[in-house]
């Protein structure tokens, strides 16, 4: 039976990531991603979340908000096979879902509750900025943690051969943010996992780009397999 299921969101997610481009496939792939899980009311009392400090991580169900009014498709082009390749969109994690559900497993950093502010702190997310979340469990690892399972075209982490430099400007607007972004660590890891489309990461010559993480805007080229930042600005 299609009967339509009603769900509110619990909360949202405050990220890093202000555009989809440049998030990384997976959680935990950049481990300097933190972000915060703000819960609105009625879930914003610390009795929805008593004990869940006990745990070092969590799922976060979420919706994508972005694509959700886009629809589905039932066959999609995962990046890992270079986006040539179509699979059955429930044998992927693509966005184009016909619930427009996502899961990802994080860090749970902290737990903040100040009157009716409940927030949890995050780390290794890979989640825009201003997502929907639709519910949190507890991760469980002699339950989640299947050491033995195969994962068909996915089965191991991405790899990339991609380096990382940063011009004289960029070093010296990093060093006045905040040391807690670890802004560095965090271009670099983001830019380790090669954001740009599949169909781009063939092409010869020098290509340039931009991405929005935190308040700052990073202007950067890719050389082959070197990316270097040219500049930082803050927004």
């Amino acid at each position: 039976m299609n009967t339509p299921i009603e769900i509110t969101p619990i909360g949202h997610i405050r990220s890093p990531y202000k555009q989809k481009f440049a998030i990384p496939r997976q959680p935990r792939l950049v481990d300097t991603a933190k972000a915060q899980l703000v819960l609105e009311a009625p879930f914003n009392n610390e009795e929805f979340i008593r004990g869940i400090e006990e745990f070092s991580h969590i799922w976060v169900l979420f919706r994508f908000h972005e694509t959700a009014d886009k629809g589905y498709s039932a066959l999609v082009r995962p990046p890992r096979l270079g986006g040539n390749a179509r699979k059955g969109v429930f044998a992927t994690r693509a966005t184009f879902r016909p619930n427009a559900i996502g899961m990802s497993a994080v860090q749970l950093l902290g737990v903040e509750c100040k009157g009716q502010k409940v927030v949890l702190h995050l780390g290794g997310v890979d989640l825009l900025d201003g997502t929907p979340v639709v519910d949190i469990k507890p991760y469980l690892p002699y339950s989640d943690a299947l050491t033995h399972a195969s994962a068909g075209f996915a089965d191991t982490r991405p790899q990339t051969h991609m380096t990382v430099s940063f011009s004289d400007e960029a070093l010296a607007f990093i060093a006045k943010t905040d040391p807690e972004l670890e802004l560095h660590t965090f271009i670099t890891q983001v830019l380790q996992q090669d954001p740009r489309p599949a169909y781009k990461k063939n092409k010869d010559g020098v290509q340039s780009y931009g991405m929005t993480l935190y308040d700052f805007n990073i202007r950067w080229h890719v050389d082959g397999e070197h990316n270097h930042v040219e500049q930082i600005t803050a927004l």
